[in-house]
C-alpha cells in the first residue's frame, strides 16, 4: 500500500509539474509577442459604404409613392420590392442599387427615378469590426469612415477588470492579416489620446486577459 501511495504522489507531482510547464510556456509566448505599434492614421479617404445582409434600405421611386418603401436586405443579400423580385443588393453602393432598380422598373414605368437610402447599417461581413476577449461587451460593429479605436471601445463599454489592455492587438485583414499592438489600457483608463488610432474595415481587436 505504501508503494502505491508513493506512486500516486509521484504521479500528482508530475501532473502539477506538467501544468506548470504549460502555463509557463503560455506566459512566455504572451510576453514574447511583440507586434509593431498600430499606425495612428489609416487612409480611408476613398471608403464608400457597401450594402450588406441585414441592412435596411429605403427605396424611393419619384412620383410613385406606391412603389416606395423600406425593405430589409435578406441574409442572402437580396431585396424584394414591388415590381422588383430578388434584386441582389449585397456588395453594391446605394447609388449602384438605385440604378439597378431603375433598370428593372423601366419595364413597367417610363423613365423611373430611384433613390436608395440605407437606414439601418450592418455592412458586409468583411468590412465589420470585431472585438473579442476582455471587452465589457464583445461584439461586431459596422465600420464607418474615420472610425477610431476610442469609438470602438466606447461602443463595447470599455474593458473588464481582468483585461490586459496594453497587450491588446489589431489583426488587420486589409493588410493580409498583419498584427499591430495597441495601448487600450492607456487610452481608456488613463485618457491618453496618443494611444488612439484609426481603424480600417475588417479589423479584429483582440484584448487578452491579464495573468496577474
Amino acid at each position: 500500500m505504501k508503494a502505491t501511495s508513493e506512486h500516486l504522489d509521484i504521479s500528482r507531482r508530475a501532473g502539477v509539474a506538467r501544468c506548470a510547464i504549460v502555463l509557463l510556456a503560455m506566459l512566455v509566448a504572451a510576453c514574447a509577442t511583440n507586434y509593431p505599434p498600430a499606425p495612428q492614421q489609416a487612409d480611408t479617404a476613398g471608403y464608400e459604404y457597401i450594402i450588406g445582409p441585414l441592412d435596411t434600405v429605403q427605396i424611393i421611386v419619384w412620383r410613385n409613392p406606391e412603389l416606395s418603401l423600406n425593405v430589409p436586405v435578406r441574409p442572402d443579400g437580396k431585396v424584394t420590392a414591388p415590381l422588383v423580385d430578388d434584386m441582389p443588393a449585397m456588395g453594391k453602393t446605394p447609388t449602384a442599387l438605385s440604378r439597378d432598380i431603375e433598370k428593372s422598373l423601366s419595364k413597367y414605368i417610363r423613365d423611373p427615378v430611384v433613390t436608395v437610402i440605407v437606414t439601418t447599417f450592418v455592412g458586409p461581413a468583411n468590412d465589420q469590426i470585431r472585438v473579442i476577449g476582455e471587452a465589457a461587451k464583445p461584439q461586431i460593429l459596422p465600420f464607418r469612415k474615420n472610425m477610431t479605436l476610442l469609438d470602438v471601445m466606447i461602443a463595447v463599454g470599455g474593458l473588464t477588470d481582468y483585461a490586459d489592455g496594453n497587450k491588446a492587438s489589431i489583426y488587420r485583414t486589409a493588410e493580409g492579416g498583419k498584427s499591430y499592438s495597441v495601448r487600450v489600457q492607456d487610452l481608456v483608463k488613463r485618457g491618453d489620446v496618443t494611444a488612439n488610432v484609426d481603424m480600417r474595415p475588417g479589423d479584429i481587436l483582440i484584448i487578452p486577459q491579464s495573468w496577474f
